[in-house]
């Protein structure tokens, strides 16, 4: 995006054609309103990038198909010199000629036509009709013409208004040619040259009939100045301008040149050695540099000592209008300030309808449903009021001040609406994400913060390890050639996050087909399964125009958090990870573990859909977002964390009620607190054992495991990678049968982990906390006599055969009573077998103790490590 600098925003609106309400599509499903059709194709305008181009920002949907477009604007153009009837020295005609033909084979080549330039800027091209133009269908979505009769070529005027009830055309209305746009060009170019506004003051009809009447006429240029009083204005101006004039205003469009056969023209040749050639900035996913052409100042700390520096000018467009609405921005409530938009009451907008007789009463066409091309202009002022103590060197931030301590500790949806806030955290992000991936640790800090909604996909991408040339490997894959899911892939997309007006509309639709099909494609060794489709929706959202970062973004998730969960047999899969969740449950609530499992609502009945679509299929997206701003932080079995934490959030409800309650309960879920969620998760996250929920279908160990990728603080370094992705050791945790883990309650935990939560140090002694405790509590079940031949420092001996009576409850004893005092902390079972340990593990669940887990392989695998210890003998 350009820097705002000089410009200002302007929005202008219009509205879209309504369809009928008793029609449906050939689907059976009701039709798009256009207004949405227009707003998903609009989306490619904010694309389009160029110097000679006004940017295009944001488009929003109101009330009865109205639209208002947003764009940078500029109070002062060429029409204030046609209003005053002034001439441009031909040096300046041939000046904003090159610079317009620039713009326009720019947009050319990315098969885009204006079809009427009405309006042009010293210094920018300003097409305001671009937008209705291209996103209208050729005009085909909306009740009005688009052009004006003058400036319009004359193979459009004889092509004809296109309609959205004209099926003569099929779905394609027939487009405009490039050399349309030169034709205007022309007309513009004669009304400067001459001072003259061109067919003016002449009907429309016969401004229509003397157009088409110039194709018999071979020099038109003599005569539309002999036919306005100004044929010696002509007759003075260079003869390369009358040149250009005469080649622009061609009839015969196939000797009309082209934008770009103009720039090439000798007309321009004291004209185009001024220019350099246009390159577009390179992207951050790029196989070219990006900073091949940086220029540093020699003194960078002189950037922020100007007190009257505009910075705000210097941050995108994009970026100002983003904050021009959290500062308060309201558009329609500016246009009605102008009177753009104005309310009747309902009695004035009865149809008109007519009597035998002729008499008509009621209204006539509301001229407000027509185009209105007025632009207003945003005031930032509100904006830079509230920017006003932001320091200059906040522009330069590598890592959050300490000014924004206090704000950081708001909650987050208070966060993402404060203005000043938002400024510096955007700063920021753009500062290291433009260095990224030198800069990733940074990106990874600053995420645990948050994430600003403005670069939340380019921060995902980065989050998510995405490098290289993305768009050449999209480009590669086949994306048109029909394959077996197409069918599926058309049945689901239609139900996907469908409340979203830009994934409801045509384009979204397109999108996410080709999206989908490329991972389908080239992913031969997957299949499609429902549920794909939510995981791709966040992703297409957030990058919209750029469907080759939502394919790598979609394609680096998947194999982190759903590793093998798109097999064609993905069962035992599924059934793996379903068992660890029950056993999460257990771990951390076992009081709702037990009910539930004594109702039978086991998690195959509820969390399918979960796992499987990453929780996509359950929230909106706004909720997804934040959820999803977390779950990238963690690994593989974050989650797990975010299931139970949802599970607490209905616990009393749970508790309260039995299985069809419970059916009814999730079929309709209810209003969860994603932020409560995510605050939680990230709680039972931190005092999870990583090899707790280890999983052997889980995504293999990496080449080279990336111990920067996820931790929510100091206290979860111990959490910053998968547990797979760890060296394997004699200590690791074993490979378990599907079988085996479904008997067991409670999770196993590794050696390693034992070894790590009690802080046990070379000698066998257990180091303490600060409180005076250890962090967890080993529970040996052995006999005595075994204990005391060797057991692990700190650890109490419960033998199995004494610890519970017949009842089931926990027999007393001084060893009890220590266990009783842990109660909360993590309590890890250590026997001889692991058929006693996960018995005595299952007791401690059924009579509620909280975090039990037990020793995979038990106190054989402890043996060797030289950290048990022998009490010493009593004199």
């Amino acid at each position: 995006m350009r820097p705002l600098r000089d410009a200002q925003l302007g929005a202008f609106t219009f509205f879209a054609s309504a369809l009928p309400h008793d029609v449906c599509g050939s689907n059976g499903l009701p039709l798009t309103p256009n207004s949405i059709k227009i707003l998903g194709r609009f989306q490619l305008l904010k694309t389009i990038t160029h110097p000679r181009l006004c940017q295009y920002v944001d488009i929003t949907r109101g009330k009865h198909e109205r639209l208002v477009v947003v764009a940078e604007h500029y109070e002062s153009s060429l029409n204030d010199f046609q209003k005053l009837g002034a001439t441009v020295s031909t040096d300046k005609v041939l000046q904003i000629a090159y610079e317009t033909l620039e713009g326009l084979e720019f947009m050319n080549k990315h098969g885009m036509v204006i079809k009427c330039i009405i309006a042009m800027l010293l210094t920018y091209i300003v097409f305001v009709l671009l937008s209705v133009h291209v996103c209208v269908h050729h005009g085909a979505d909306v009740d009005f013409p688009i052009g004006y009769p003058s400036y319009l070529a004359p193979e459009v005027i004889a092509q004809g208004p296109a309609h959205h009830s004209d099926t003569s055309q099929g779905d394609n209305p027939l487009p405009s040619g490039p050399k349309t746009d030169v034709w205007s060009l022309g007309v513009l170019l004669f009304e400067l040259c001459t001072g003259r506004g061109l067919l003016q003051n002449i009907e429309i009809s016969e401004k229509l009939k003397f157009i088409l009447t110039l194709g018999c006429i071979d020099d038109i240029v003599t005569v539309l100045a002999e036919e306005h009083g100004c044929l010696d204005a002509i007759r003075d101006l260079p003869k390369n301008v009358v040149t250009l004039l005469r080649k622009c205003l061609t009839f015969q469009p196939s000797r009309r040149p082209t934008p770009a056969d103009l720039l090439a023209d000798p007309v321009f040749e004291g004209v185009s050695c001024l220019y350099t050639l246009y390159q577009q900035p390179v992207g951050l996913f790029s196989s070219s540099l990006r900073c091949a052409h940086l220029e540093l100042p020699e003194d960078i700390g002189q950037l922020c000592k100007d007190d009257d520096e505009d910075y705000l000018g210097e941050r995108s467009i994009d970026e100002v209008y983003h904050l021009w609405c959290l500062a308060g921005g309201d558009l329609e409530k500016e246009l009605t300030n102008k009177e753009i938009i104005q309310s009747k009451p309902p009695v004035c907008t009865l149809p008109n309808f007519l009597l035998e007789d002729g008499e008509s009463f009621g209204q006539g066409r509301d001229r407000s449903f027509l185009l209105d091309d007025t632009t207003v202009t945003l005031s930032l002022c509100q904006l830079k009021n509230r920017l006003k103590d932001v320091s200059g060197e906040c522009h330069l931030l590598t890592e959050s001040p300490n000014e924004l301590s206090c704000t950081v500790n708001l909650p987050l949806i208070i966060r993402e609406r404060d203005t000043e806030y938002q400024l510096i955290r955007i700063i920021l992000f753009d500062r290291l994400l433009k260095a990224y991936p030198y800069k990733k640790n940074h990106v990874w800090k600053e995420a645990r913060v948050d994430i600003p909604p403005l670069v939340r996909g380019l921060a995902w991408a980065a989050l998510l390890g995405v490098e290289g040339d993305i768009q050449a490997k999209y480009d590669a894959i086949d994306k048109d050639t029909s394959i077996p899911t197409d069918r599926q892939i058309e049945v689901d997309i239609p139900r996907c996050h469908q409340y979203d007006e830009l994934l409801s509309s045509p384009q979204g639709h397109r999108k996410f087909r080709r999206v989908l099909k490329a991972w389908v494609v080239s992913h031969p060794e997957l299949v499609y399964w429902q549920g794909l489709d939510s995981l791709c929706a966040p992703f297409l959202w957030l990058n919209f125009n750029n469907e080759a970062l939502a394919y790598a973004c979609m394609s680096a998730f998947i194999p982190k958090y759903l590793y093998n969960f798109f097999l064609k047999d993905n069962s035992h899969v599924i059934q793996e990870y379903l068992t660890v969740f029950s056993q999460m449950i257990a771990f951390h609530d076992p009081e709702l573990s037990n009910h539930l499992n004594e109702i039978g609502f086991i998690p195959d009945l509820y969390a399918i859909p979960w796992f499987l679509t990453m929780f996509t299929h359950v929230f909106p997206l706004h909720k997804i977002f934040h959820l999803w701003d977390t779950l990238l932080l963690g690994n593989s079995s974050f989650p797990f964390c975010i299931g139970v934490a949802i599970l607490q959030q209905l616990r009393d409800r749970l508790l309260a009620n039995g299985f069809n309650e419970c059916i009814l309960l999730f079929s309709d879920l209810p209003e969860i607190d994603i932020e409560r969620c995510v605050r939680e998760s990230i709680s039972l996250f931190c005092w999870t054992p990583k090899s707790a929920t280890y999983r052997q279908h889980a995504q293999p160990p990496k080449a080279q495991a990336d111990r920067s990728a996820s931790c929510f603080g100091k206290t979860a370094t111990h959490y910053s990678s998968d547990y797979q992705d760890m060296p394997k050791t004699d200590l690791s945790r074993e490979p378990l049968a599907l079988r085996d883990l479904k008997a067991e309650v409670s999770p196993r935990i590794s050696a390693e982990d034992l070894i790590d939560l009690c802080e046990l140090s070379a000698g066998g002694q257990t180091k303490k906390s600060k409180a005076g405790k250890p962090k967890i509590l080993a529970v040996d079940i052995r006999s005595i006599e075994d204990f005391g031949r060797g057991h692990i420092s700190g650890s109490v001996n419960i033998p199995y055969s004494t610890a519970f009576s017949a009842d089931g409850e926990l027999a007393q004893c001084p060893a009890t009573g220590t266990l009783q005092s842990f109660r909360g902390r993590v309590i890890v079972v250590i026997g001889h077998s692991m058929k006693s340990a996960a018995m005595f593990a299952t007791h401690l669940v059924k009579v509620n103790y909280p975090r039990v887990a037990t020793l995979d392989g038990g106190i054989n695998k402890m043996k060797h490590t030289g950290l048990l210890t022998v009490p010493s003998p009593q004199i």
